[in-house]
C-alpha cells in the first residue's frame, strides 16, 4: 500500500482518570500468591508495568471517544461538514448494534453524506481505521475522516481476578497474566488530504503500509463470552502468552521485511518507531528481532499498561508532545494484534 496525499493532522487523546497500581492488583490476588508461593512484585517483574488507568464504573465508551474527538476538532478547527467518514475502532464498544460510531457522529453533528461505521481488528483497530480512511482520501472520495476509539479494562480485569481466586490453578494464572496488563484510554485521529488549511502544527504524511496475517494462530488470545449457567453468560479473556510472543515476533519479522522492501528503506533509514504497547518482554523481543535499537522506540507501557487499540496512537501523540518525534523524521508504526495480524505504517513526521 502506497499513499501520496494522506496526512494525519491530529492525534488527540484522553487518559482514564483512575490510577491502578500493579501492587493493588497483586494484593487482591494475595490468596493465590500464597497458595503457589509467588512473591509479591512478580507481575511487575514479568511485565514491566507498574500502573495503568481505568475509567470510573459505568463510564460510557462513546463518551471517552467523544472527548478525544472534540479535542481533535478544537485543535484543528476542522469543519464537521468536511468529515466524510467517522469510524469507531475499539475492541470495547457500547453495544452490538448500532455501530458505536453512530452516537459519536450524532453528537458531533456530521452531515448526512458522512459514512459511519465500526471496524474491529483486535489491537490493530485504530491502524485499520487509519488505512480505511486513507484509502477513501487517496481515491478522492472524501477530504477528511475521523478515527476514534476508547478502551476499558476495568470490567474484564475484575472478572478475571474473581475467576483466578475461584479457580486457583497455575494454568489459569498463566493464561490470565496478559489480561492484568490492561489499561484504559481514548483517542481520535484526524486524517485529511492536506487541502483544508487547518490550524495546528501537525501535517504528518502517510507514505505507505504493509499488512501480513497468520490466522492459524486465531486461538492464542481470545476475549469473548462463555456460558456461566442457564441463559447466563459472562466475559472471559485468556492468552497463551508464550506462544503468542513467539508467533507474533515471527510474523513481525516477515512484515518488517515486506515493509522495508515496499518502502525501499533500510533499517538505518527509519529514524523512530512507535510500537503497540504490551510489556517489557514483548518490547525487547520485537526490537531485537527487527534489529531496531531501543533508543529509537518510545515506551509508555510502564505507566499506561496495554490500552488495546488506543496504545499505539496515544504513544505516538505523547512522543510528539515530548519532542521524541521531530518534524522530518521517517517514522514507523509497528502493530501486532490477536488473530494474528501485523500492520506497519510508514510516515514522514
Amino acid at each position: 500500500m502506497k499513499y501520496s496525499r494522506v496526512f494525519i493532522n491530529s492525534m488527540a487523546y484522553e487518559l482514564a482518570p483512575e490510577v491502578v497500581s500493579t501492587s493493588e492488583l497483586e494484593s487482591r490476588l494475595a490468596p493465590l500468591y500464597k497458595k503457589f508461593r509467588i512473591p509479591m512484585g512478580q507481575l511487575a517483574t514479568l511485565t514491566g508495568i507498574h500502573e495503568r488507568r481505568w475509567w470510573p464504573k459505568g463510564h460510557r465508551l462513546s463518551d471517552g471517544a467523544l472527548a478525544a474527538a472534540h479535542k481533535a476538532i478544537n485543535e484543528t478547527d476542522v469543519q464537521i461538514s468536511d468529515l466524510g467518514a467517522v469510524v469507531y475502532t475499539g475492541v470495547c464498544r457500547d453495544q452490538h448494534e448500532p455501530a458505536t460510531a453512530c452516537r459519536i457522529a450524532a453528537e458531533l453533528g456530521v452531515s448526512k453524506d458522512t459514512a459511519i461505521y465500526d471496524i474491529s481488528n483486535a489491537c490493530l483497530g485504530v491502524l485499520s481505521g487509519i488505512l480505511d480512511i486513507a484509502n477513501r482520501i487517496e481515491l478522492g472520495q472524501i477530504k477528511a475522516g475521523l478515527v476514534v476509539s476508547c478502551e476499558s479494562a476495568r470490567h474484564i480485569v475484575d472478572i478475571t481476578i474473581d475467576k483466578m481466586l475461584a479457580e486457583p490453578t497455575m494454568q489459569n494464572f498463566a493464561q490470565s497474566l496478559a489480561t492484568l496488563t490492561g489499561g484504559s484510554g481514548a483517542v481520535a485521529v484526524l486524517l485529511t488530504d492536506g487541502s483544508l488549511g487547518l490550524k495546528g502544527a501537525r501535517q504528518h504524511q502517510l507514505l505507505g503500509a504493509s499488512h501480513l496475517s497468520a490466522p492459524q494462530h486465531y486461538d492464542l488470545c481470545q476475549w469473548g463470552l462463555e456460558e456461566a449457567g442457564p441463559q447466563l453468560y459472562r466475559e472471559f479473556m485468556r492468552t497463551n502468552g508464550v506462544a503468542l510472543l513467539k508467533e507474533g515476533v515471527e510474523l513481525a519479522r516477515h512484515t518488517w521485511t515486506h515493509f522495508l522492501d515496499q518502502r525501499d528503506w533500510l533499517v538505518e533509514q527509519v529514524d523512530k518507531v512507535i510500537c503497540h504497547q504490551v510489556g517489557s518482554s514483548n518490547r525487547r523481543n520485537v526490537l531485537e528481532a527487527l534489529n531496531i535499537p531501543e533508543e529509537k522506540e518510545f515506551p509508555t507501557y510502564k505507566l499506561l499498561g496495554n490500552m488495546g487499540t488506543v496504545s499505539l496512537p496515544v504513544t505516538a501523540a505523547m512522543a510528539h508532545d515530548q519532542g521524541f518525534l521531530k518534524s522530518g523524521d521517517q517514522v514507523s508504526f509497528l502493530g501486532i494484534g490477536s488473530g494474528l495480524n501485523c500492520m506497519m505504517l510508514g510516515l514522514k513526521w
